[in-house]
């Protein structure tokens, strides 16, 4: 039979203390880690890097989005916004306990000069939205957590285009319809291979429509100089007709003419306005 001793009863209950206390140390440890842990799929910009012991709660990245950012304050006091639209990517910060919003603040202020960035707004300790080049930058604070938000302005690359039957539909109701997809090599009239889908839908319309004759237009935004957009805009008319009648359509059933920028059909101050001013239309004859 089994004796038990005073001492050997005091050692197994430290035995079990001390495996309990371990167990509750791990476990303790182990949920820090995953606390601290980033968001799956998650990592810093590399243009700017966090605010050290900050963990990424979440994050966002995409090809091309539009984002809204305050460039300046009027005499009364309401802020300007400006849109943004092109590659896009933000962050939501929590910082490390005891850090205060001015000292994120400060950080990143300095962070962004250093960097080359010009700080185009500054609300301290709330808000800063800085540029360089192409690239805007804004941060929203809060101290406890901020937001980073980066976008590299660029042109939004055209992957929908109309199809022959709903160019006809359109010119059938209204006598001009407006295609984008035509893509030219920059300043110039040089149209880019990936144009040749919707070159050939206006193809099929031709070939469809024995009858229909069309005046192509060229358009452009109001960047610039007038008269060099206005010859612009006549060579790509001309350069697609050129196209056009390459794949068979008879010259005579086709004409071109350019307006630069004198026929918006959008707010040429946004960049969304001034990419529908970019376009080529067709004009029932």
């Amino acid at each position: 039979m089994a004796k038990f001793t005073l001492e050997g009863v005091f050692q197994s209950m430290r035995t079990i203390c001390y495996a309990l206390l371990g167990g509750t140390l791990a476990l303790t440890a182990s949920n820090m880690r995953a606390q601290d842990q980033d968001a799956e799929g998650c990592k810093d910009s590399a243009i700017i890097t966090r605010m050290p012991g900050s963990t990424i709660h979440s994050c966002e990245n995409k090809e091309y989005e539009q984002a809204t950012l305050t460039v300046a304050k009027d005499k009364d006091g309401n802020e300007t916004e400006k849109k943004v639209e092109g590659e896009f990517h933000s962050w939501d910060y929590g910082t490390r306990e005891g850090v205060s919003e001015i000292q994120v603040f400060r950080n990143f202020e300095t962070a962004l000069k250093k960097a080359g960035f010009t700080l185009v707004y500054e609300d301290s300790p709330r808000l800063i939205t800085a540029q360089k080049g192409k690239t805007w930058y804004k941060l929203e604070n809060s101290g406890s957590y901020y937001y980073q938000t980066i976008v590299t302005e660029k042109e939004m690359e055209q992957e929908v285009t109309a199809d022959a039957s709903s160019l006809s539909d359109e010119l059938n109701k209204s006598g001009h319809v407006a295609v984008y997809g035509i893509q030219f090599d920059t300043g110039k009239a040089t149209i880019q291979p990936a144009s040749a889908n919707v070159l050939g839908e206006i193809v099929k319309l031709l070939q469809q429509n024995a009858d229909l004759k069309l005046r192509v237009e060229g358009h452009t935004d109001s960047q610039g100089n007038g008269a060099a957009n206005q010859a612009l805009s006549e060579k790509r008319a001309q350069a697609v007709v050129a196209w056009l009648t390459g794949k068979g359509i008879s010259a005579s059933r086709l004409t071109a003419k350019g307006f630069g920028a004198t026929k918006p059909l959008a707010d040429n101050s946004t960049d969304d306005g001034r990419a529908k001013n970019r376009r080529v239309e067709l004009v029932k004859m």
